[in-house]
């Protein structure tokens, strides 16, 4: 931070919904300003946009789909024209696919749409605010700079009614460490933050089923995840209470990826 720009600039995709609005109330709370994107017109998030700024956030939002690189420069060129800068980069969208399949039955066309929604596009995306930050950090050592990747416990949890998922998510998970390692010689952590299953639009649709599971003792916790259980841990993260810990991997599940006999 600068006396002039007293408050960080994150981006979030996926930011206006589910985990993602999660995170963005926890960083507007925290004293961050926010750049949010996803697939909604803007008049649809208009009132999130309002919850946020009542929270004291200076908010924007742009109609982008992360899956197309070519829309990246526009919302990255957005963020800065009404900043200057970006200090954190938090990559949350994500999609799950259109229709369960078995990994025997599953089609290419799912494989592509949930790989490039999940992977390709923040992978690339990353890319290019990762360039920003090191530019930033060598014009500025004491700037704010950080990148959270939102993976998921099926980075390592096998679903086979939904291997193009797992598979977008493990790959996530690698393009975390791969940045973290490229990164830390200009002492940007990157973190890989990895949600079990959380009451969201995506998880409505099988609520009953895993309402059901988590009684018989799913997840050691008992309960459903929240959208604010991962934002509280993205906020500590951006704020710096783990300095020298990039790479590391935060579970966010409730105890559902510790095997168990």
């Amino acid at each position: 931070m600068t006396p002039d720009r007293p408050r960080p600039v994150a981006i979030i995709t996926g930011g206006a919904r589910g985990i993602g609005l999660g995170i963005a109330r926890a960083l507007a709370r925290d004293g961050w300003d926010l750049a949010l994107c996803g697939l909604r017109s803007e008049d649809a998030v208009r009132e999130v946009l309002d919850d946020l700024r009542r929270d004291g956030a200076d908010a924007i939002y742009s109609v982008v789909d992360v899956s197309r690189t070519a829309d990246h420069p526009r919302f990255i060129d957005a963020v800065t024209e009404r900043w200057g800068a970006v200090n954190a980069l938090v990559n949350n969208a994500g999609r799950g696919p259109r229709v369960r399949a078995d990994v025997l039955e599953a089609s290419e066309a799912s494989f592509d749409e949930v790989l490039r929604t999940n992977l390709q596009g923040p992978y690339f995306l990353t890319q290019r605010v990762a360039r920003l930050l090191v530019d930033q950090r060598r014009k500025s050592p004491d700037s704010v700079a950080a990148i959270v990747f939102v993976t998921s416990v099926s980075a390592t949890m096998a679903s086979v009614n939904r291997g193009e998922y797992c598979v977008s998510k493990a790959g996530l998970a690698m393009a975390a460490r791969l940045f973290a390692v490229r990164l830390a010689e200009h002492d940007i952590p990157v973190y890989d933050v990895r949600p079990g299953i959380i009451t969201t639009d995506m998880t409505a649709p099988v609520r009953e089923a895993y309402d059901q599971r988590i009684a018989e003792g799913l997840i050691p916790a008992r309960r459903w995840g929240t959208p604010e259980d991962v934002g509280r841990v993205v906020a500590s993260l951006l704020r710096g209470d783990l300095p020298y810990a990039s790479g590391s991997v935060i579970h966010v599940d409730g105890g559902l990826a510790i095997p168990r006999l």
